[in-house]
């Protein structure tokens, strides 16, 4: 019973953390960056989002400016990337190193920063999981939609063709640099805004946010993408697996709760969930594989001769 009373909740923390997974199955799987960004720029959107609030600010606007402000993170991740040629995971960890500072600077050196717990005043909150759920749920069917255009736009085709095979874009004319640049930008900018409803459904802001979060987008691409990819291999498929990897995950999170283990163990398990679903390709195909007979030139493998 208490599992199932706790289910709408880990319900609504899957769905606010699948956005993070889109934004991190951008940069990862379509742009083809390991992004390390996503533990600082989730922090910032949590940020922004509270102090803006707490100023009166309607939690639309804040919710807008949450994505900008991760936006800018992958601007400058993408930046110190193409312009410096520093290396993708070394950009996001200096980027996410900076954001420690600039998120602590919008707290205004505090550590944790409530927000107003007025439910008519925002769009989710742990007070209300079923609405929450829904407001959640339209959110992402949104996101979803719009990135499925965007993505069959021209700008979106040479994003995707960017990650595919750099050499063949740049040699067709397409301004790779930049187009790493923008991906970072939208990757980290879903991010932020995932953090901003964190926020609002916790009703707090802390600078400890991001920790982990690039674990838990990982086990949700991983977790969606195993299921997803066998129902139908396509875009929006793969999008929406994402969000369910989400939602398994805090499912199981919450059950593992339940169940008596001490959370100093919680960040173990996701990563060794992470690390089961990497490592299970690899070994399929290395064990568990029958290796294919080598047969002599000319012979087909019904014994006969090719040229007969």
């Amino acid at each position: 019973m208490a599992f199932l009373y706790a289910l709408p909740g880990a319900v609504a923390e899957g769905l606010i953390w699948g956005l993070m997974a889109i934004g991190l199955y951008i940069s990862y799987k379509i742009l083809d960056i390991a992004d390390l960004t996503v533990d600082g720029s989730i922090c910032t959107g949590a940020c922004v989002c509270a102090v803006l609030l707490g100023r009166g600010i309607p939690v639309g606007v804040c919710v807008l400016l949450a994505f900008l402000a991760g936006a800018l993170a992958g601007v400058v991740t993408g930046l110190l990337h193409t312009a410096l040629g520093i290396p993708s995971i070394l950009a996001g960890i200096l980027t996410q190193l900076m954001l420690y500072s600039v998120n602590l600077s919008i707290l205004g050196g505090k550590s944790l920063l409530a927000v107003d717990p007025r439910a008519n005043t925002l769009l989710v909150h742990m007070s209300s999981n079923p609405r929450s759920i829904v407001v959640l749920v339209v959110l992402s069917a949104a996101l979803i939609v719009g990135l499925w255009l965007f993505f069959y736009t021209e700008i979106g085709l040479t994003l995707k063709s960017t990650g595919d095979n750099p050499d063949m874009s740049r040699a067709q004319g397409v301004n790779v640099k930049l187009n790493k640049v923008i991906g970072l930008a939208i990757a980290n900018g879903l991010v932020a805004l995932s953090g901003a409803m964190l926020a609002q459904y916790k009703g707090s802001a802390s600078i400890n946010d991001g920790r982990g979060a690039i674990v838990i987008g990982l086990a949700a691409i991983f977790i969606g993408l195993s299921v997803s990819l066998k129902i139908k291999p396509n875009f929006v498929v793969s999008l929406i697996g994402v969000i369910g990897g989400s939602i398994v995950y805090y499912i199981v999170y919450n059950f593992v709760i339940l169940l008596g283990l001490k959370t100093d163990y919680l960040k173990m398990l996701s990563a060794i969930i992470v690390a089961l679903f990497l490592a299970v390709p690899y070994l399929k195909g290395e064990y568990f594989s029958k290796p294919k007979a080598v047969l002599p030139t000319g012979v087909q493998e019904d014994g006969g001769n090719a040229d007969a």
